[in-house]
């Protein structure tokens, strides 16, 4: 068979297209982020920094959608992602620090940290304990005091129920000031959306929250921290009053990673398309901007470092549940 000229040229154009067609082939047709809770809490917090970012960074020809589903603090979509739409490309499910506690302690089921591709983490919070702004409570061990004399006046909000995140900060208080963390009167809520609400309604006495949760509400005038658990206070000029748990006398640091993870047979096609998309993405100023506008703090990782990270983080966790009697 001759090859003229007019033929190498066209095959030439054929492949010069070919290159970018199949490289934007892995791009999700229908991108979807499921917050797993009710909107307003932390995982929206989550979906809507990625949803904002992907934007911004023109990585994604079609906006991303943020859907909500609800339960368990995560459990709910942990199950339905992995037994229900486990080659969905299209879905990232946003996680954090909280997530990993759960796992750890077995409250997803039968699904373990392996059952999931963990793709990205875009940033971290710290837990925080919030009360509204005319609450007797003026510090932290004016709560501890309280909670001392009577730990069951003293109703606290925190998102799911025993051994959570929101439950094991108090814990660490409780048993640093010699309390019984089990005497400690808790209302299980869905996500930081619900305990916000409950708090600022006036339903519950305390919030066990995190920071990026409560600023908004801060900023309004409506919500006060007695304390965040962070190493040192926070630079931001909105923060900068906030006392930390250390200087109040109680060594307990809390960082909540916040991040995203895939379904277990999703190809290494799709997954490699959103973790290049991710890079790009946290490599930007643009999206520093927008995680500082969310009172996020810088915590960028991706892809296999992730997931010795997540691996790491449940095997610590463990060991912390053990010391509380939660796990065997």
């Amino acid at each position: 068979m001759r090859l003229t000229l007019t033929s190498i040229a066209l095959a030439a154009t054929c492949l010069a297209f070919a290159g970018p067609l199949l490289a934007d082939s892995a791009e999700p047709k229908r991108p979807e982020c499921i917050a797993p809770a009710a909107p307003g809490g932390g995982f929206d917090l989550t979906c809507k920094l990625a949803q904002s970012g992907m934007l911004d960074a023109k990585l994604l020809s079609k906006p991303m959608r943020v859907t909500y589903m609800p339960g368990g603090v995560g459990a709910v979509a942990y199950n339905a992602v992995v037994a229900q739409r486990p080659t969905d490309g299209n879905a990232i499910v946003a996680f954090s620090s909280g997530s990993l506690l759960n796992l750890a302690q077995g409250k997803f089921g039968r699904f373990d940290e392996n059952a999931v591709r963990w793709l990205a983490a875009v940033g971290t919070s710290y837990g925080a304990i919030a009360v509204r702004s005319d609450s007797p409570y003026k510090t932290l061990n004016d709560l501890v005091k309280a909670l001392q004399e009577n730990p069951d006046k003293v109703v606290i909000g925190s998102g799911g129920t025993v051994g959570s995140q929101d439950w094991m900060q108090t814990a660490l208080i409780a048993r640093a000031a010699g309390i019984d963390p089990r005497k400690l009167r808790y209302v299980a809520l869905e996500g930081g959306g619900e305990i916000a609400t409950a708090l600022l309604g006036g339903h519950i006495q305390v919030g066990s929250t995190d920071i990026s949760d409560s600023m908004p509400h801060v900023q309004s005038g409506g919500m006060r921290l007695l304390a965040v658990f962070a190493e040192e206070r926070m630079p931001e000029a909105a923060m900068a009053n906030i006392p930390t748990a250390k200087e109040q006398g109680y060594d307990i640091v809390w960082p909540v990673v916040r991040g995203f993870y895939l379904g277990p047979k999703v190809s290494d096609a799709e997954y490699n398309w959103w973790k290049d998309a991710f890079d790009k993405m946290l490599a930007s100023d643009d999206f520093a901007k927008l995680r500082d506008q969310r009172e996020l703090f810088p915590f960028a990782m991706t892809g296999p470092e992730l997931d010795t990270y997540v691996k790491k983080q449940v095997a610590d966790y463990k060991l912390l549940a053990k010391e509380f009697g939660l796990i065997q």
